[in-house]
């Protein structure tokens, strides 16, 4: 008969596995330091030996990194999914900034549509809570701020998609729009217009999240960086012809 005795768990492969799906959902993130070895042992309900056997077993895997003299973290490489060469090669062609917005569109859309129909009630706050604090941004004027929250809400709406492989994959994209990778938000949020605009749709695609409409949502996320994509476009247009103008202008004072 293909039945074998039932054997009780170790507790250690039980802190093995609830730091794991922490880790795979998203919540624990790569470089986030963990609680002390006293305190994560109470917070679990197990004895230190059982949780540095099972921390032990996670840096093993790769997941977790311990930093001498600073604790045990969940490793940043979690957060890597291009080569530095694949980066580099981005970095330096305008071409993948355009195809980095295609696939935002096409990937983002998806998890706004999904978040509509899945996204728990608690999701939703999360998502209008980051999208209140855009408001208040825009209102001082502080467009880092503004810059900041802009990529959390994107995140969160991935986040309440509940698709573990989108999150970490976003995540790592994400990751390369905030070292300047692919262009400076900061270029977005120059204008006056330009900041109320952005504003405005991430309004409609939280006011369509909140309504739970999933064509809605991708609707607005489509619409949203579709409108990036053609500032960026314009902003890039703008460059070369001042650069083209410069020259001209050094040309023609340099005959005098």
């Amino acid at each position: 008969m293909p039945f074998e005795k039932v054997h009780p768990e170790k507790l250690a492969q039980a802190v093995v596995r609830q730091i794991e799906l922490l880790i795979l959902r998203g919540i624990l993130r790569p470089g986030e330091r963990l609680p002390s070895e006293r305190d994560l042992s109470e917070k679990l309900g197990v004895s230190r030996p059982s949780l540095r056997e099972a921390i032990a077993e996670l840096q093993a895997r790769e997941l977790l990194v311990s930093r001498p003299g600073a604790g045990i973290f969940v490793a940043e490489v979690l957060g890597s999914a291009f080569s530095d060469g694949l980066v580099r090669l981005f970095a330096n062609h305008e071409e993948a900034l355009f195809d980095y917005i295609a696939f935002r569109r096409d990937l983002e859309g998806m998890a706004a549509e999904r978040a509509a129909r899945l996204a728990s009630d608690t999701d939703l706050q999360v998502v209008d809570a980051v999208f209140h604090k855009m408001e208040a941004a825009h209102r001082k004027r502080t467009p880092d701020d503004e810059a900041r929250l802009d990529a959390e809400f994107h995140l969160a709406i991935i986040e309440a998609s509940h698709n573990v492989v989108m999150l970490h994959m976003m995540r790592a994209m994400f990751d390369l729009l905030r070292e300047g990778v692919f262009y400076n938000r900061q270029i977005m949020f120059r204008q006056r217009t330009t900041r109320a605009m952005l504003l405005d749709q991430h309004r409609a695609i939280n006011d369509a999240l909140q309504a739970r409409d999933p064509a809605g949502a991708r609707a607005a996320v489509e619409r949203h960086l579709s409108y990036v994509e053609s500032a960026l476009s314009d902003h890039l247009v703008s460059e070369r012809n001042e650069a083209i103008a410069r020259q001209r202008l050094e040309h023609e004072l340099g005959k005098g």
